[in-house]
């Protein structure tokens, strides 16, 4: 299949590239960068050796009409543009915000601009079935990293906790925030040092992470979220609390969640007193999680690692794009991590 990447010169999109160079049925033959348009891919993602001298095209160069899939790696707000001119022909997987959020109040709050509608949400572990689902669809709304890693810990115990009462401390790495330069990302910023941001429920996964839990839920769910910028490059380590409405030990609530994820490879029920750390994730499209009870509040508390970059974006961008092509959804994804 010929595969297009549009704006690759990402964080999100050097890592499309990395997987996708050993894709056995995708052929990319598309990539563009519209501020790099006609520099080497290399001068950008030097870890890219595989692609030697090609270049980056314009987004103003591409015939869409040629290409089987698109990924879009864009900034927040700029897909539905280039989705207008992308044949309905072609499957598409959108990496960015754009079309995760049905809630056109929630995006005006969260993001602002005009609202592009939905698409199916890419997440194929959330629910069962959800898989399936998306399997019949063309077009895909990729979720975002800390919504990837909430949600899929918080799922296997709804109907065991009150979903109005979750509350979440995340931290992610700098390549969360982008590749764009800022003071507050610099090396002697971050290093040795922790910071929240996005403070006080305002970030803009926390609508996103409540759409996906409402759908499981009988209650809308209510998140409070606090993320926070930890000094690493990639990775996120999610730590999520809800109050527990029913009577039920950890051991039985440890087995509902392996059988949750037992039909899906990449998510990963560790053994109890076994704690998921991101160094384990790096590179990998895995899901590591550990559940236990707070006896003194009556809560349950889940960690979940993810690699923000793997799982949070492009591994699942290629997960999903295997699914809406009809092959295995594992294809070029089963590899181990990098580790330390």
């Amino acid at each position: 299949m010929k595969i297009g990447v549009i704006g690759a010169s990402g964080y999100a999109g050097g890592e499309l590239l990395r997987l996708l160079s050993k894709h056995p049925v995708f052929e990319v033959t598309v990539i563009t960068a519209h501020s790099h348009a006609g520099d080497q891919i290399l001068s950008v993602h030097p870890q890219l050796q595989s692609y030697g001298q090609r270049r980056f095209q314009s987004n103003e160069e591409v015939n869409f009409i040629d290409l089987d899939l698109v990924f879009l790696a864009l900034p927040h707000g700029e897909s539905a543009a280039i989705v207008a001119k992308i044949p309905s022909s072609v499957k598409v997987v959108d990496l960015g915000a754009d079309f995760r959020l049905s809630d056109k109040s929630a995006w005006e709050k969260y993001y602002g601009g005009n609202h592009a509608g939905a698409w199916i949400y890419g997440l194929p572990e959330l629910s069962p079935g959800h898989k399936n689902a998306i399997a019949q669809e063309t077009r895909v709304a990729n979720p975002g990293c800390y919504a990837t890693s909430i949600s899929l810990g918080i799922a296997p115990a709804i109907g065991f906790v009150d979903a109005t009462d979750i509350v979440v401390v995340a931290a992610s790495g700098t390549t969360g925030a982008g590749r764009n330069a800022k003071i507050n990302l610099i090396a002697s910023e971050v290093m040795g040092s922790l910071t929240s941001y996005k403070f006080g429920g305002i970030h803009q996964h926390t609508p996103e992470i409540e759409q996906a839990i409402t759908t499981l839920s009988k209650d809308k769910a209510k998140i409070s979220f606090t993320p926070i910028l930890a000094p690493m490059p990639r990775g996120i380590l999610s730590t999520i609390t809800a109050k527990l409405t029913s009577d039920v030990s950890l051991e039985k609530l440890h087995e509902k969640f392996k059988a949750y994820y037992s039909e899906h490879p990449f998510v990963h029920v560790l053994p109890i007193g076994e704690m998921p750390k991101t160094s384990s994730v790096i590179g990998t499209n895995i899901v590591l999680m550990q559940i236990a009870i707070d006896e003194n509040t009556n809560r349950l508390v889940v960690s979940v690692a993810i690699d923000n970059l793997g799982k949070g974006a492009a591994g699942q961008a290629i997960q999903n794009a295997n699914i809406i092509a009809g092959i295995d959804e594992t294809t070029g994804l089963m590899h181990d991590g990098i580790g330390a």
